[in-house]
């Protein structure tokens, strides 16, 4: 069933608008993410904020928080990105610590296995390498919603998890784009087993 998103006029509420398609609008959610990623672009991810991106979108920021609940959720959708890290990121996170490091690698192996999720992240990357708004956009985001969180919750210092996402990113390069071999066609468990206790001493010392 759908809910009511009461409407901000004057400073007072005003209910009856229904969220979803606007009057006028064949794709709220669509225009909703097309200003996401040009406030994404123009100010980064740290800077970019619901109500800028609702203000872009002309509609009221309840709207984007109903569509995608966060920032890090409206990140994820307009850039296409496979996952969102407030939901993959606590059950890696919650198992033994002696094990993170091979959950990690694990997760990160397996999601990019799946060609429909890889690509998206991959030109994200690749547009990383050569665009200097991208490479901030994706610098913050990883820094703020994923790197930071790891570090929080197993109290590792920023350069270990810094160090740990860069082991990381390196394999999905070498993987996936560079395509070395026998790395890019090794089994995944194969790849956990010899990279996985490399990502644990940077996380737990």
């Amino acid at each position: 069933m759908t809910t009511e998103v009461p409407e901000v006029s004057g400073g007072r509420r005003r209910p009856g608008r229904r969220p979803g398609r606007r009057p006028g609008s064949a794709d709220t959610r669509g225009e909703i993410l097309a200003a996401a990623r040009k406030v994404f672009a123009e100010k980064g991810f740290d800077k970019a904020t619901i109500r800028g991106i609702a203000r872009e979108a002309g509609v009221d920021p309840a709207l984007v928080h109903h569509y995608f609940d966060t920032k890090e959720g409206v990140f994820v959708a307009a850039m296409r990105l496979p996952l969102d890290p407030s939901t993959v990121l606590p059950p890696i996170l919650a198992g033994p610590r002696e094990q993170v490091g091979e959950r990690v690698v694990r997760f990160v192996l397996t999601m990019t296995a799946d060609p429909a999720a890889r690509e998206p992240m991959l030109g994200l990357v690749r547009s990383a390498m050569v665009n200097e708004q991208a490479v901030g956009m994706v610098r913050e985001f990883f820094a703020t919603a994923v790197l930071g969180r790891v570090a929080k919750a197993l109290d590792v210092p920023p350069l270990r998890m810094e160090a740990a996402f860069g082991q990381l990113f390196g394999l999905v390069m070498t993987r996936y784009i560079l395509r070395f071999e026998p790395l890019a066609s090794a089994d995944i468990e194969e790849i956990v087993a010899l990279v996985g206790p490399t990502v644990q001493r940077y996380l737990a010392g």
